[in-house]
């Protein structure tokens, strides 16, 4: 079978390697990756021109990016302008979906008709929703070319990725943001909050995790990968392959990259007992699944811990095959109080009631969750069974941000550290569980930058859906 994901690892690797020369800080057995660069330019708190209308081309439009075209051109000020996929069908159908409003061009067939989206000039954003190899070389050509980038996570697969990311934005000054979960909306923004006005005291640990079965409807099914590439990721690899779910919220609560940093991190992964019995099993009722039979399958649980600067830790799990519920995480504990599975506690003596549970809720609620709760009661944008198509807030409020001139809120940085625990926990599982360095893609900056989170909506928030 082929290798092309690693191929690529290893070449964007060398070439990336004259970025860091001068600036790889001191390395030693814990510290193999580049730890820092030459800061050209802070992007934390970076604000670009405003854009009256954000014009968009949308690179991948499969499982997941045929929601993500729906869901973008649902957020007034957006003109989806280009949508690419090598699959002609793909294109044609997400056109189809969108073409009550919009009247996007089609790029298809070629593996390089990407690079023509980005190279027009009549694009803002680059929003990219492809396999997850490619999700660098898109976002650093679309910032190179002058376009915002958007991008599925994770937003790099190396740290020699991470680095072309923070490098690429800082000297084109251009916002490279990951799509990932985040504190916009729901219990994260709540949590958030509490966070902020000290409910939680000093933040002592906090808990998070990828737990979702993903095995026979997206691992070992036909229809939702081109070319079975999400099931090739999970393949002579060992590590938290997905963190951003879980870890995102955290660092945001936590204030990571902008008042504290992720100083280590140590991680396990178990056997596997079940991708590989799946396989053969599959493969005794269809041959296709032949070449997937004896592979070096992934650990079904991995599980990761980061110490912070501030002396914080943090626990991420990630497991996409055991038969077992999704937890109600995060967990955040602190100096004053806890919560953990809905529940809020301020001591030893046990979980509050309901009552004061959804009291608590409302009146820790902020701005930005209310105001997008009222424009999607406002509008006609049709909530669409599937999260991948619903409207979200971390969309609007990226388009809000751009169209009003304002710092984003997830900023290349995030993407760089979130992205990061994925070849630090596949070094740390390779070498018998040892503790590695974590980059501080900020180079200092965490200490003096401000939290970039405006839950409160203090500098506006006026982007209609529609």
């Amino acid at each position: 079978m082929k290798n092309n994901r690693r191929d690529f690892i290893k070449s964007s690797s060398i070439a990336a390697a004259g970025m860091f020369v001068g600036g790889k800080g001191n390395s030693g057995p814990n510290n193999p990756f580049p730890t820092t660069h030459r800061q050209s330019y802070n992007m934390h708190g970076h604000a670009a021109p405003a854009l009256n209308t954000v014009r968009v081309g949308m690179f991948g439009v499969g499982n997941r990016g045929s929601g993500s075209v729906r869901r973008l051109a649902s957020i007034d000020g957006v003109e989806i302008k280009a949508i690419c996929d090598l699959e002609e069908d793909r294109v044609q159908s997400a056109i189809e979906s969108i073409s009550a409003t919009h009247i996007p061009d089609a790029y298809s067939g070629g593996k390089d008709e990407w690079k023509k989206v980005c190279e027009r000039d009549d694009i803002d954003l680059i929003a990219i929703a492809t396999p997850w190899h490619l999700h660098t070389p898109m976002a650093v050509y679309a910032m190179e070319n002058g376009k915002h980038a958007y991008t599925e996570l994770p937003a790099a697969g190396t740290i020699e990725e991470c680095w072309q990311l923070v490098e690429t934005s800082e000297r084109t000054r251009r916002h490279c943001v990951q799509m990932s979960s985040s504190c916009h909306s729901g219990i994260q923004a709540v949590l958030l909050n509490m966070a902020r006005q000290g409910f939680f005291g000093e933040l002592i640990h906090a808990e998070g995790a990828y737990i979702h079965d993903l095995l026979r409807n997206y691992n070992f099914t036909k229809t939702k990968y081109h070319n079975m590439w999400r099931l090739n990721e999970n393949i002579d690899r060992h590590g938290n392959l997905y963190p951003q779910h879980g870890f995102v919220p955290i660092l945001q609560m936590m204030d990571l990259n902008c008042g504290d940093k992720m100083e280590s991190l140590v991680s396990v992964s178990s056997n596997d007992f079940i991708m590989g019995e799946t396989a053969k099993k599959l493969a005794e009722e269809d041959e296709y699944w032949n070449p997937y039979v004896g592979r070096d399958y992934r650990g079904n649980m991995n599980t990761s811990i980061i110490k912070t600067h501030k002396g914080r830790s943090i626990v991420l799990q990630h497991d996409v095959s055991s038969p077992r519920p999704r937890p109600s995480l995060p967990l955040i504990s602190g100096t004053k109080g806890i919560y953990s599975s809905r529940q809020f506690a301020y001591n030893h003596d046990g979980w509050v009631s309901d009552e004061e549970f959804d009291r608590l809720v409302e009146e820790y609620t902020p701005e930005i969750t209310k105001i997008f709760r009222q424009l999607l009661e406002q509008s006609s944008t049709e909530r669409a069974g599937h999260s991948y198509a619903r409207v979200n807030a971390t969309d609007w409020r990226l388009i809000d941000c751009l169209r009003n001139g304002l710092p984003v809120e997830m900023d290349v940085y995030d993407a760089a550290l979130s992205s990061s625990i994925t070849p630090l926990s596949e070094w740390s599982v390779a070498n018998k569980s040892k503790s590695v360095v974590a980059p501080d893609f900020t180079v200092g900056a965490w200490e003096t930058n401000k939290p970039g989170m405006d839950v409160s909506l203090q500098a506006g928030g006026t982007t209609k859906l529609v």
